[in-house]
């Protein structure tokens, strides 16, 4: 890997540009550390490493610093899947019974595809699983058996931590090896990533960076949870920048994958009624500004993550932050509006922002809640006042959630929309929202009742 040795004055006008930004997020957000990358044709132009790893022993962040991979990590369990169809092992529209022949019945369409694309209907983790509690693998997977599908394989997008992770046990029914252990000997010590590994409390891991969360504004340490819960395929990896700078590299090579192999990966999904949703193996996958990207964001244990990728120009971002509230969309997309600025925020998100304290959690978490379910289909009426009940159901429900559900990631309504409005008017208390993507910014505003219902809801797209 070759770092660029003396820098031109556009790329130290850049690399100011990007040392502002970087900093006013830290300072406004409250995050300890950034560890980032932008990397050209596979080779690092410009390596930052900004403010602590470790709060409590005031250790600064370098680029050997290691941070949790969160979800990026489903893009090398969807690589290592890619592998064994190359090899024949697996196709892709194998039905996961094949695999797994006591699997429910409700389970009989899904294929290996409707996994990858977070199209099977199965969901996130069940909630009666406690991820403070040990598990073996087949204990995870009694659990998702007896989960009922949200909706019939292939039928909507809807992401899928539970999907992913029993693409991990996929790993080992067809290789015989642990996926852990798959991808240490397929991807992580043939393209060097020698740091690279799953996430263990109990090793010692040099350079291991701390999660942190805040709470009322304060920095709390990142929440706990069990060994077994960080063992699974739906990103649970340990990375430095580097490594992810040797991935990057790989991924205009025929090794790991071989290019066919990286085109399907990067194909966006067709669903049963013919309309496509950018995702695809492990990787959103968009047209934007009438540029080809791809990208991942990842977000566990007090930690974000985030790759973006140009693959035309061969230009990627990429960088992790040891903080849960780190705004990760809306960051990436900051750093790409360096480059192109037509990514550009609109002018009511300026670097500095409108974000305002948010003093009623209850309440904000209900709105996100019921944007969630908008997005999902899954609102129910009782959520509304007579009135605006009678005006959202069932057409206009549909259209907004047809709106969120455009977003890159619907899911992340729940902590990625930005408080920037709250008054009462008229007896009801008016809340006002951002929700950024990294192609465009939604504005919502709620109106909830005394009685937290929802008395009004407009939802519409944030002219630049």
């Amino acid at each position: 890997m070759l770092l660029c040795a003396w820098p031109s004055l556009a790329q130290q006008r850049i690399e100011s540009r990007i040392d502002r930004l970087v900093r006013a997020e830290m300072r406004k957000e409250k995050i300890p550390g950034v560890s980032l990358a932008i990397i050209r044709n596979g080779r690092v132009d410009i390596l930052k490493s900004y403010g602590l790893a470790n709060v409590e022993h005031q250790v600064p962040v370098k680029p050997e610093t290691v941070f949790q991979s969160g979800s990026i990590g489903k893009q090398f369990t969807a690589a290592a899947v890619m592998i064994l169809v190359e090899e024949g092992k697996i196709s892709l529209d194998d039905k996961i019974t094949k695999f797994f022949p006591d699997a429910p019945a409700t389970w009989s369409n899904i294929t290996v595809r409707h996994l990858l694309t977070q199209t099977s209907g199965m969901g996130d983790y069940p909630p009666e699983v406690d991820l403070r509690r040990e598990y073996t693998e087949d204990e995870y997977f009694e659990y998702f058996k007896k989960a009922p599908l949200s909706f019939a394989p292939g039928e909507k997008w809807d992401y899928s931590n539970a999907g992913y992770a029993t693409l991990g046990f996929l790993v080992r029914k067809v290789s015989g090896k642990y996926y852990g252990e798959f991808l240490q000997e397929r991807i992580f010590q043939p393209l060097g990533m020698s740091t690279a590994r799953v996430i263990s409390e109990a090793d010692i891991v040099p350079n291991r960076a701390a999660g942190y969360r805040l709470v009322q504004g304060v920095l709390k340490n990142q929440e706990w949870v069990s060994p077994s819960t960080n063992s699974t395929a739906d990103g649970s990896l340990y990375f430095t920048i580097l490594d992810l700078a040797k991935w990057d590299a790989a991924l205009y090579t025929d090794k790991p994958l071989k290019q066919t192999s990286l085109a399907q990966i990067w194909a966006p999904v067709k669903l049963n009624d013919g309309k496509r949703k950018g995702y695809g193996f492990g990787w959103h996958t968009e047209i934007i500004h009438n540029r080809r990207v791809v990208f991942h964001g990842g977000a566990w244990q007090g930690f974000k993550s985030f790759i973006l990728r140009f693959p035309d120009d061969k230009l990627t971002i990429t960088f992790f932050a040891n903080s849960w509230d780190t705004k990760d969309f809306k960051f990436a997309r900051q750093l790409a509006a360096i480059f192109y600025p037509q990514f550009a925020l609109p002018q009511v998100q300026s670097i500095d922002g409108r974000t305002i304290e948010d003093r009623e959690p209850k309440s904000t978490a209900f709105i996100r809640r019921v944007l969630l379910q908008l997005a999902r289909g899954t609102a129910t009426p009782d959520q509304f006042t007579p009135e605006l009940k009678a005006e959202m159901f069932p057409h206009r429900a549909k259209q907004i959630g047809e709106t969120l559900g455009s977003l890159s990631l619907p899911v992340a309504v729940i902590h990625l929309g930005e408080l920037i409005e709250r008054r009462d008017e008229n007896g009801l208390r008016v809340y006002g929202f951002l929700l950024t993507d990294i192609g465009k910014t939604l504005s919502c505003t709620v109106r909830l009742t005394k009685e937290e219902k929802v008395a009004g809801l407009e939802l519409s797209e944030v002219a630049k």
